[in-house]
């Protein structure tokens, strides 16, 4: 069996599976190179909101992801931001 390459599936930080394969990004900061000012919110179909952080890897974007409240998803504000 052929594996899909096109899959976007991680483990939160509590071991949960979640496919992103076809999540909305609702916001992100993507700015290379990578650091902790990177983030993403997405919400999946099913409307579980993900948050996915960078922890401070300069190899990945994103390497940290939770499962947060609408809410937080919908309001959230990222503490880090890209130094110059």
């Amino acid at each position: 069996m052929m594996e899909n390459k096109h899959l976007f599936l991680i483990t939160t930080t509590d071991h949960q599976a979640v496919d992103l394969t076809k999540a909305k990004e609702l916001r992100s900061n993507n700015l290379f190179p990578f650091g902790r000012h990177n983030y993403a919110i997405y919400r999946t179909p099913a409307n579980v909101y993900v948050k996915g952080t960078n922890s401070g890897s300069e190899t990945h974007m994103l390497d940290t992801y939770e499962i947060i409240a609408e809410t937080a998803a919908l309001h959230y504000a990222h503490p880090f931001f890209r130094e110059a």
